[in-house]
C-alpha cells in the first residue's frame, strides 16, 4: 500500500493537456473508490475548461498502468456483509467508465506494463490506447470468480473473429502486438519515450501527427494472432462446453493448453462470459453496463468471487472450491435475467451521471 501522506492519484494541468496519473505503484496502480471518484470529477471540470484541449492518462512505477479494482478491499467488504459499500465502488467505477466512452476531448492513454480490469475500463473506452512495448492486456476475471466487466460485454465481442470470446473465457495476457493487431491499443511507442509524447501533447497540435512523430515499430504478435484460425473455430461454438469440445477435437499444444486453462475457470464465470460475447454485440454501450451492473450484484451474492480471490489472491493456494463445480450446474436462468432490463432503479451509465466537480 501506498503512504497514506502520499496521493493515490493526481492531476496536472500541462499546457492544453490536463494529466491524470495513477499514483499507487506499489498496488500495481490498482483502482480505489476515492480515486475513481476523484478522476471522475477531474474529467468533468476538465471536460468544461476551454483552454484544456486533450487529456491523458498513465500509471507510475512502470509495472502497471492499472492493474484493475482493489480486489482485496472489495473482497474484504463483501466478506463482511457490507454490500451496499461493495456495489457503490462498482457504480462509481461503470459510471467513469461511461463518461471514458462519452468524453467529448481526444483521452489518450499511454500503456506501460499491466492493464487489467478497471485500468481497461479507463483506457480501452478512449479515443487513443498507446502501447509501450512492456504491455500487458489480460480480463483475468473468470479465474476468480467474477466475468469481464468495465463494458466487456460491448468492447470484447466487437474485436476480430472470436478474439474477444477468447479473451474473455481464458483471462490469459496478450503482448502489444496482439493488441495492436485486434485493435485493443491504436499505437505503439516505447516507455522511454512517453515523458516527450506527453510534453509535445501539451503543446496542443494535431494529436495524431504528435503520435506519428513518437511511433515504434509494433512488436512481435502472439498467439491470439498465430492461433487465429484454431481461436475463430473453437470459440464460436454455442456453448462452453461445446467450446471445450471443439478445443479436446483440435489436439494441437495450443488448443490443449487453452481447454486446460478453461477447466480451472469458474463454471459460473464461464458460463456468464460466453454469455456476454453472445449477447454484446446486439447492446449499446449503456445497455451492456447496465447488464454488467445486474450480473454484478448478482456475482457478489454468490459464493464464487469470494472463494476465487481467496484461492488466488489472499491465500494463493490456486485450489478454489467452485460452487457449482460443473457447467451442467450452472444457473442459466439467473444469468439470462440480467440481460432483461426490466426498468430497474440503476444507472443508465450514459455518460451524464457521477460525481460533479
Amino acid at each position: 500500500m501506498a503512504d497514506a501522506a502520499e496521493p493515490e492519484i493526481t492531476f496536472e494541468r500541462r499546457g492544453a493537456a490536463g494529466i491524470v496519473t495513477l499514483a499507487r505503484p506499489k498496488a500495481l496502480n490498482a483502482l480505489t473508490l476515492p480515486m475513481v471518484e476523484a478522476m471522475h470529477r477531474q474529467l468533468r471540470a476538465w471536460a468544461d475548461d476551454a483552454s484544456v484541449t486533450r487529456v491523458a492518462v498513465r500509471g507510475s512505477g512502470g509495472r502497471a498502468f492499472c492493474a484493475g479494482g482493489d480486489i482485496r478491499r472489495i473482497h474484504a467488504l463483501g466478506q463482511a456483509g457490507r454490500l451496499p459499500e461493495v456495489m457503490a465502488f462498482w457504480q462509481a467505477e461503470y459510471l467513469l467508465d461511461a463518461t471514458v466512452k462519452t468524453y467529448p476531448k481526444p483521452f489518450v492513454a499511454l500503456i506501460e506494463g499491466i492493464v487489467m480490469g478497471g485500468g481497461v475500463g479507463i483506457s480501452l473506452h478512449g479515443d487513443v490506447r498507446v502501447a509501450a512495448e512492456t504491455y500487458s492486456f489480460a480480463m483475468p476475471e473468470t479465474g476468480i470468480g467474477f466475468f469481464p466487466d468495465i463494458g466487456a460485454t460491448y468492447a470484447l465481442p466487437r474485436l476480430p473473429g472470436r478474439t474477444g470470446a477468447y479473451l474473455a473465457l481464458t483471462g490469459n495476457r496478450i503482448g502489444a502486438g496482439d493488441a495492436l493487431q485486434v485493435g485493443l491499443a491504436t499505437h505503439s511507442v516505447r516507455a522511454e519515450d512517453f515523458g516527450g509524447l506527453l510534453d509535445a501533447l501539451a503543446e496542443g497540435g494535431d494529436i495524431a501527427e504528435t503520435l506519428s512523430a513518437f511511433a515504434a515499430p509494433a512488436p512481435e504478435t502472439g498467439p491470439l494472432t498465430l492461433e487465429r484460425a484454431t481461436i475463430d473455430a473453437c470459440f464460436s461454438a454455442d456453448t462452453v462446453a461445446d467450446i471445450l469440445e471443439r478445443l479436446d477435437a483440435d489436439g494441437s499444444d495450443f488448443a490443449k493448453k487453452t481447454a486446460a486453462t478453461i477447466r480451472t475457470r469458474s463454471p459460473t464465470s464461464l458460463t456468464i462470459a460466453l454469455a456476454q460475447m453472445q449477447r454484446g454485440p446486439s447492446l449499446s454501450f449503456s445497455e451492456a453496463m447496465r447488464a454488467e451492473y445486474r450480473l454484478c450484484g448478482q456475482v457478489m451474492r454468490g459464493p464464487d468471487f469470494y472463494e476465487g480471490v481467496r484461492a488466488v489472491i489472499v491465500d494463493k493456494d490456486n485450489r478454489p472450491d467452485w460452487r457449482p463445480p460443473t457447467l451442467e450446474a450452472v444457473d442459466l436462468a439467473a444469468i439470462e435475467a440480467a440481460f432483461a432490463d426490466e426498468g430497474a432503479d440503476i444507472p443508465r451509465f450514459d455518460g451524464s451521471e457521477g460525481p460533479r466537480p
